[in-house]
Formats: C-alpha cells, sequence, structure tokens
C-alpha cells in the first residue's frame, strides 16, 4: 500500500514536473485524481496513453475549469484533500478562482503545491521556458561539459525532475507533516531554479573554497581528471571509472596491468593529461564486454555505459527488479524502497474513459452525486 496509503491530492494536469512529481506520491501509495482539460492543450510530447509512464497509479476525469459546475466540482475534490500540485504559470488558477486563497478558504488544511521554472515572484515569473534555461541561468549548464568545448547539453533531469519534481514533493510532505500539528495549510513554491541552485550547494562550496575552477572540463567530477571519466573501448562501446580514492584507484591500475609510477601523481592536474592519454590506449584495447568481466564486481569503481535496453537486462537491476514491465511496458519501479509499507507494483496510466473519470471520482464522491454530475456533462 506504501507509506502514503490515506494521502489524498488534487492534481491539476500540467506537463514536465508536476505530473512526475504526482507519480512520486501515488507510487508510495497517495491516492491521486488528476483533473485534465476537456480538450487537448496543445502542450507536451503526444503518445499513446501507455507511453505516458509517469501518470501511472492514478485516474483523470476531463473537466472544463472556466465552467461554473467544473470549478465547484474541483473545489468539492479540493475540499476533501490534502494536498493539490498545480504548474501553470503565477496567477493562472488565480484568474480561475482556484487560487490558493481560494482553495485554502475550502480547505485551511490544504498544502498548495506550486511547481514552475521561474518561481511565483521574480523579473521573469510570467515568461515561458523550459529545463534547458533553468539550468542555464543557475550556472548549472556552464559547469557541464568538456574543456574547450560548449557546454554540454543534459537529459531534462537535472531541472524538470530533480529541480522541480523531487523538492515539489518534498515540499508537500514537508507540509503534510507540519499540517498534522498546525492543523494549517500552506502554499509551497517549488521553482525549479531554487531546486536546482539547491543541488549545487556541495559544488558551490567547492568553487567558493577555491577548490573547483571555473572553467569546465578541468576538475576533479567534470572529466577533468583521468580517474573519473569514459573511455572507448575496441568495440566502439564505452566504459566508465571512477576511482577518487587512492586505494581504488591502485586496484583499478592493479587490474588492468598499468603502473601508477607511468601515470604520475594521481592529486597533480598537470600530470592528468599524460595519464589520459595512456588509460585511454589500454581501454581501446579490448572490448566492453572482456573490461566489464575483468573490472565488474570489485573495488575499482567500474560500470559499463549501457543503453537503456541493455541496462534493462543488467544483472544486478534484474536481481533489485529496478525496471519492471507494466503491462508490456518497461518503466523504472517506484522508489525508494521501505521494509514494512512496501510499494505496490505501478499499474499502467487509465484511458481517459467516462467509466474511469467516474471510478476515480468514487473515492470522494457520493455515488448520486457522481451520477448527477455525469449526466450534466460536468466531467467525462
Amino acid at each position: 500500500m506504501g507509506p502514503l496509503n490515506g494521502v489524498k491530492i488534487v492534481e491539476i494536469a500540467g506537463i514536465g514536473p508536476g505530473p512526475v512529481a504526482a507519480m512520486l506520491l501515488a507510487d508510495m501509495g497517495a491516492t491521486v485524481i488528476r483533473v485534465d482539460r476537456k480538450e487537448p492543450s496543445g502542450l507536451g510530447l503526444p503518445r499513446p496513453i501507455e507511453y505516458d509512464v509517469a501518470l501511472r497509479n492514478r485516474k483523470s476525469i476531463r473537466v472544463d475549469l472556466k465552467d461554473p459546475a467544473g470549478r465547484s466540482l474541483v473545489l468539492d475534490l479540493i475540499g476533501k484533500a490534502d494536498a493539490l500540485i498545480e504548474g501553470f504559470r503565477p496567477g493562472v488558477l488565480e484568474r480561475l478562482g482556484l487560487g490558493p486563497n481560494d482553495c485554502l478558504a475550502r480547505n485551511p488544511a490544504l498544502v498548495y503545491g506550486r511547481v514552475t521554472g521561474w518561481g511565483q515572484d521574480g523579473p521573469l515569473a510570467q515568461c515561458a521556458g523550459h529545463d534547458i534555461n533553468y539550468i542555464s541561468i543557475t550556472g548549472v549548464l556552464n559547469a557541464i561539459g568538456r574543456r574547450g568545448q560548449p557546454p554540454s547539453i543534459p537529459l531534462n533531469v537535472i531541472g524538470d525532475y530533480a529541480g522541480g519534481s523531487l523538492y515539489l514533493a518534498l515540499g508537500i510532505l514537508a507540509g503534510l507533516l507540519e499540517a498534522r500539528s498546525s492543523g494549517k495549510g500552506q502554499v509551497v513554491d517549488a521553482a525549479i531554479v531554487d531546486g536546482v541552485a539547491s543541488l549545487m550547494t556541495v559544488l558551490v562550496g567547492l568553487k567558493e573554497g577555491g577548490m573547483m575552477a571555473g572553467q569546465r572540463g578541468t576538475n576533479l567530477l567534470d572529466s577533468g581528471a583521468p580517474f573519473y571519466e569514459v573511455y572507448e573501448c575496441a568495440d566502439g562501446k564505452y566504459v566508465s571509472i571512477g576511482p577518487i580514492e587512492r586505494k581504488f584507484y591502485l586496484q583499478l591500475l592493479e587490474r588492468i596491468g598499468v603502473d601508477a609510477k607511468d601515470l604520475g601523481n594521481q592529486a597533480d592536474e598537470h600530470d592528468w593529461p599524460k595519464a589520459k592519454e595512456v588509460l585511454a590506449s589500454v581501454f581501446r584495447s579490448k572490448t566492453r564486454t572482456e573490461w566489464t568481466a575483468l573490472l565488474e564486481g570489485t573495488d575499482a569503481c567500474f560500470a559499463p555505459v549501457l543503453d537503456l535496453e541493455e541496462a534493462y537486462a543488467h544483472p544486478h537491476l534484474k536481481a533489485r527488479g529496478t525496471y519492471v514491465d507494466v503491462a508490456g511496458v518497461m518503466q523504472p519501479a517506484p522508489a525508494p524502497r521501505f521494509s514494512r509499507t512496501k510499494l505496490d507494483v505501478p499499474k499502467q496510466p487509465a484511458e481517459l474513459t467516462a467509466e474511469n473519470a467516474s471510478e476515480a471520482l468514487s473515492g470522494w464522491l457520493e455515488h448520486s452525486d457522481i451520477e448527477a454530475l455525469a449526466s450534466a456533462g460536468t466531467f467525462s
């Protein structure tokens, strides 16, 4: 059932970090009802519902939020909810009569979770943006990449999902804990720029202390060091190594047949380019499979660089059930894990049908009220 069994959340449908935050909470057992638009928004990447896996573990209803009856229905749901998730530009839900003041008046203990790129205030609050912009302005994108090359654009995991979804979920959980003792709800302003900056805390400390250069690709963890790098193998595939600690570094060198003296001083940045050339030549001498057989399962801090299909089949991830098959669609299993309130296997995303919508409302409204609203066309 998960540790959030009994927690009820209303998700106002959006794209990006909001749905993933709702998924995380639903994965942990919360009952989440998703309030979608009656007409397609034209946002995001359209796909068949079974592949929109961030919508798993919850059912949806379609409601016109500009219709007074639809807004009244949503406020009724909010009145029974513990938390709300929304990801619109600041002021949009206020104009629809569903802003924090409206919702907290209906439910004073509600935790009102808002996730945006720029935040609820500030000069850029009303501007459109995407992950690449949020990680740019916070200094993160400039720090990613190799020396002498443009910044490397990462997947939108850093901004949307780490800085956005995870911080929204964390904020909602903290708000729910506080509301248990105070009986009062509050607004959670989860700005991606704030979350991304928070994720950089350790690295900012290193930079401020003079232990991290401003030039990308020259530092310990950004491809500057030869012992924290990816190397091409004889078959054109790649392996990663990361033995920062001296004892692990020496174990790696022993196993691959390299004398540490040939690489110079591990801690001396001036010796890094030569060491990288030597290691690159060594790793090109065998295939990825051969290096994996030699190094995986040791303290050499090694892993093959796998694509997703290969990751699904890796023995360690298979043993842990890190990826699961849900109705024929592979996807990450819920995380983290709990010893007592174990998490269920995910339920595939539900089709947007009248039957599923009525079922979604069954835990929130009386059956007669659901039938009346369906007959009136308030939801679909």
